[in-house]
C-alpha cells in the first residue's frame, strides 16, 4: 500500500474516520514502527526519553493498539492457516470441517479463507497467513505460487485435492484417475458408446486425472474415443446447465454423462429435466463426488465418493508431522474413492 504522510500531532492522521496506526506514531516521534511497538508495549528496551516521547505521540494522535490483531500474531504459532475454493460447495465445506476437528483435538487454531478460485485471493491469504505467523498452511490450491511464497517464507505447506508443486511440499489428494476409469468401464460395459464427459479444466491435477481415467477406460474396452464428447463447462451450475442443455440437444446426444464434480453433476442433471430426458431411462448420469442432493433425488446419482472430512483430518496429520521433522522426505498421501451405486445407470435404450 502507499506510504502515507506523517500526521500532524494536533489530532488523527488524514483527517476524520481514519484510525492512527503504528506508523502514524513512528514518524510523529522519529523513530522506526519497531522502537515505538516495543516503547508501547513495554517488551524490549527503548530509552526514557525516546519512550515518552512516542508514548506523548500515540495520546496526541490517539493511537489505539489493534488487542486483535496482536492476540493473533502472539497466537500464531499455535494455529493452521486454511485456504479453500469454495465453501459454498459441499466438498470444501466438509474438508474444512476435517481440518477442524483434528485441529481442535490437537490442540491448534485453524484460520479458515474462501479464495472464490481467485489467484488473487490466494495471494493476499498467504501474505495474511505470513503476516500472523501460523504454524503451516493447509490449501486447496489453484496456482503454484502459494505454496512457492509460503516455502520461501519456511512455512511448511500441505496441498489438499489437487497438487501443484509435487515433490516440493506435502500432499493429500484421491485416485482421481483410478474413480475416473471405474464408473466409466461401469457405462461401457452396460453398452454405452457414447458417453460424454462434462469437466470444468484440464489443467489442474484433478480434471487432468479424471480426464485420462476416462479416456484410459475407452482404451481398455477397445472402443473408439469421441473428443468431441468432452465438454468444458464453467465452473457454475448455470454454466453447466447452459453447456449440458446444449450437449444433449445434439443430432447424436450421448446415452451417458461422466460428470467431472459435484457442481457439473447438477448443472446436467437440470438439463437433463428441461429437456424432458429421464433418468436412467433416457440417459444415465454420474459423478465424481457425492454429495447430498445426490441421495434426495430419485433417481439416486451414482458418484466416486471422496471422504473429505477423512481428508482433511489427514493434511492436519501431515502438516503436524513435517512441523516435528522439517526434513522428512515430501510426502503425498492418496486415498482411494469408492464409487456409490443408486439408480441413476441404465443400459442405453434402443
Amino acid at each position: 500500500m502507499p506510504g502515507r504522510a506523517a500526521a500532524d500531532a494536533s489530532g488523527p492522521a488524514d483527517g476524520p474516520g481514519r484510525r492512527a496506526t503504528i506508523r502514524d506514531v513512528a514518524e510523529a516521534a522519529e523513530v522506526s514502527r519497531s522502537t515505538a511497538s516495543r516503547a508501547l508495549t513495554g517488551r524490549g528496551y527503548v530509552a526514557p526519553v525516546v519512550r515518552d516521547r512516542v508514548r506523548k505521540a500515540a495520546r496526541e494522535l490517539g493511537y489505539v493498539p489493534d488487542a486483535m490483531a496482536r492476540h493473533l500474531r502472539q497466537q500464531g504459532g499455535h494455529s493452521v492457516g486454511v485456504l479453500v475454493s469454495d465453501l459454498r460447495n459441499d466438498f470444501y465445506a466438509s474438508l474444512a470441517a476435517g481440518i477442524g476437528q483434528q485441529t481442535r483435538r490437537k490442540q491448534y487454531t485453524m484460520m479458515l479463507s474462501d479464495d472464490a478460485g481467485s489467484p488473487t485471493v490466494e495471494t493476499e491469504a498467504a501474505e495474511a497467513f505470513v503476516a500472523l505467523r501460523v504454524a503451516g498452511v493447509i490449501v486447496t490450491p489453484v496456482s503454484a505460487n502459494i505454496s512457492e511464497y509460503l516455502t520461501r517464507h519456511r512455512i511448511p505447506v500441505v496441498e489438499v485435492d489437487r497438487q501443484f508443486s509435487p515433490g516440493t511440499c506435502d500432499a493429500v489428494v484421491v485416485d482421481n484417475e483410478g474413480g475416473a476409469r471405474r464408473v466409466t468401464s461401469e457405462l461401457l460395459e452396460l453398452g454405452h458408446r457414447r458417453i460424454a464427459l462434462v469437466i470444468d479444466e484440464t489443467h489442474w491435477t484433478t480434471g487432468r486425472d479424471r480426464s485420462a481415467g476416462h479416456r484410459a477406460a475407452y482404451a481398455n474396452a477397445g472402443v473408439p474415443f469421441d473428443p468431441s464428447l468432452v465438454v468444458t463447462a464453467g465452473w457454475n451450475v448455470e454454466d453447466a446447465r447452459r453447456e449440458a442443455h446444449a450437449l444433449l440437444s445434439r443430432a447424436e446426444p450421448p446415452t451417458a454423462v461422466f460428470a467431472a464434480n459435484n457442481v457439473l453433476a447438477q448443472g446436467v442433471w437440470r438439463a437433463a429435466a428441461d429437456l424432458g430426458k429421464r433418468i436412467p431411462d433416457d440417459l444415465s448420469l454420474v459423478s465424481f463426488d457425492d454429495v447430498p442432493w445426490m441421495s434426495m433425488v430419485r433417481p439416486g446419482i451414482t458418484a466416486v465418493a471422496q471422504d473429505a472430512v477423512a481428508m482433511g483430518e489427514a493434511a492436519v496429520t501431515q502438516l503436524l508431522e513435517r512441523l516435528s521433522a522439517p526434513l522428512a522426505p515430501v510426502r503425498t498421501v492418496m486415498f482411494s474413492p469408492v464409487v456409490v451405486h443408486r439408480g441413476s445407470t441404465a443400459p442405453p435404450a434402443g
